[in-house]
């Protein structure tokens, strides 16, 4: 009788089948391409072969002390050559990188580190004060190795016993680094901006990484030898995995401590780059440059950005200026993006405010995301394509999270029914694209950040005069949109927004402050549920910023 393939003898081996991981990209181009520029940080030049040495100098150095399959290393870092050089050493060991976000408060930090568990930290001096003032409050008493950015210039205290580069000295360039015994191994921990209390612990796998980064070469037609421009955080979700893109072209990183408009337009001028990525408030650092800081481009610049969609204003100033926006969509839990506005040339023809209207939809799924829909989340059945019945935004693949870290419950409701539930809202349009049209988790995304509208009404709360408080997204031209406070006070207690921006300041990192105050009687609905649909739409009118 014939026999199926499947009953052949034909398994996976060594020679057939091995775990994807991205860090033999930059094996590959440190092999293939040894003496191209990898790195540029001010004056700094870095090779391919040098780029990777220094990765198993640091893996080697971090299994002399004793770090292993599993454990967390953390990391507070700038957009940095040793940031580059962890997203490959670190997981080279068969460890967890875990990058810390620099622009967050000391008590969010400490729990980041004591429920990631994290064994050693590198600190970037520019953060030593916060990262003391974390380590004070956490319970994990990390090994503490502090990194001296000559580019920084600083003098920040130096909070370890180690000095990176010192640390580096003692490693093997020569190491040979451990291969995940899965592709399911953990790569990476990301830490999302808490809604209701702590931040939960986002888990990347290597297979997902390889993908989504591979994923954003052909997103983004990256081709071969990109120059890529760090504008974008790489603690935010592992830089949307472009540490791991960049070295499949073996492209050039550009580093970038700060976002500044004269510091990117030289850089884009002198290093001809090709692509960066950004919140619209990079955009509008762009474009509101005095005209004795901006140099004239190279040549079309490709501009990925994800948040609120740009106002129509600022795509047409960009388009302008030579710079080709694409609008991306994802969550920490998708890797970062795995949804694309993705252009279609007959789009060309329509006029600017056409334009834009198409671009503010979030688009469709990656290639390297299997499904993408809009879902009634009672029925599980996707709603009709009709860009009006709204439904959450679903996904579904390899390029989803492992899960919530020591979180059961709140990985099986985030995948119930076999979808990844984003917590967005949407609808579907009748060519499927995607379009957000609410966040059911109130979260507010201002300069690519996510803030808890449910934390800062927390700190209002808390202020004697205050009786009732509802944070909202306003729209802005910069950040794309900030915090709107709206503030019911006490019968016979006053309060001055400048009061109240102070007594937020104390109490939550600067990004989530309300940026407008407006005080009144809160709507509600007849069980006394705030309506913040209705605030929403008046706080698209209020002017007044302190």
């Amino acid at each position: 009788m014939p026999q199926s393939i499947y009953d052949l003898d034909l398994d996976k081996n060594p020679a057939n089948f091995q775990p994807l991981t991205p860090l033999g990209f930059l094996e590959r181009a440190a092999a293939v391409y040894p003496d191209r520029t990898a790195i540029i940080h001010g004056p700094l030049r870095r090779t391919y072969r040098d780029f990777h040495a220094r990765a198993c100098r640091l893996a080697n150095a971090l299994v002399q002390r004793g770090i292993k399959r599993g454990d967390t290393v953390a990391v507070l870092l700038a957009n940095t050559p040793a940031m580059l050089e962890c997203h490959y050493g670190v997981p080279m060991t068969g460890a967890v990188l875990n990058t810390l976000n620099t622009r967050l408060d000391a008590a969010v930090l400490a729990f980041s580190l004591d429920h990631g568990e994290a064994k050693i930290l590198i600190v970037d001096r520019e953060f030593s004060a916060t990262a003391k003032a974390a380590l004070a409050l956490a319970t994990v008493k990390p090994l503490i190795i502090d990194y001296d950015d000559p580019e920084f210039g600083g003098t920040g205290e130096r909070i370890g016993t180690l000095d990176y580069e010192a640390f580096l000295a003692k490693g093997d360039p020569q190491f040979e680094r451990a291969a995940p015994l899965d592709e399911w191994d953990a790569i990476s921990l990301n830490y999302t901006s808490g809604t209701t209390g702590n931040p939960k612990g986002v888990v990347y796998h290597h297979r997902g990484a390889y993908l989504l980064a591979q994923g954003n070469v052909v997103t983004c037609g990256m081709g071969k030898h990109p120059v890529y421009l760090w504008t974008l955080p790489m603690f935010h979700c592992n830089g949307w995995c472009f540490p791991w893109s960049i070295s499949v072209g073996a492209g050039t990183h550009v580093c970038l401590r700060q976002v500044r408009a004269k510091a990117m337009y030289a850089a884009i001028a002198e290093h001809k780059v090709t692509h960066l990525c950004g919140a619209p408030i990079v955009m509008s650092t762009l474009l509101n440059a005095p005209d004795n800081e901006k140099l004239p481009l190279p040549h079309v610049v490709e501009f990925f950005t994800a948040a609120a969609p740009p106002p129509e204003a600022v795509l047409a100033g960009m388009k302008q200026a030579g710079f080709n926006v694409t609008h991306l969509y994802g969550l920490t839990e998708t890797y970062g993006p795995a949804v694309v506005n993705d252009w279609k040339v007959e789009w060309d023809s329509i006029d600017l405010a056409g334009q834009a209207t198409k671009k503010a939809r979030q688009g469709v799924r990656y290639l390297a995301l299997e499904a993408l829909d809009v879902i009634d989340p009672e029925t599980m059945q996707p709603v009709p394509a009709d860009g009006e019945t709204m439904g959450e935004v679903m996904f579904r693949g390899n390029v989803v999270m492992k899960g919530y870290l020591k979180n059961l419950k709140a990985s099986k409701e985030a995948f119930a029914g076999g979808w990844f539930h984003s917590g967005d809202l949407g609808v579907k349009h009748p060519d499927l694209y995607v379009q957000l049209k609410d966040r059911s988790k109130d979260i507010i995304i201002s300069g690519g950040e996510n803030i808890s509208s449910i934390e800062v009404e927390d700190a209002l709360f808390k202020h004697p005069s205050v009786q009732a408080a509802a944070v909202v997204a306003r729209p802005d031209e910069k950040w794309g949109e900030t915090p709107c406070a709206f503030i019911e006070l006490k019968p016979g207690r006053t309060a001055t927004a400048e009061e109240l921006t102070q007594w937020c300041r104390e109490r939550l990192a600067g990004f989530k402050c309300p940026r407008h105050f407006v005080f009144t009687e809160l709507p509600k609905t007849s069980t006394g549920k705030i309506q913040k649909f209705v605030l929403r739409d008046l706080a698209k009118n209020v002017g007044a910023t302190f």
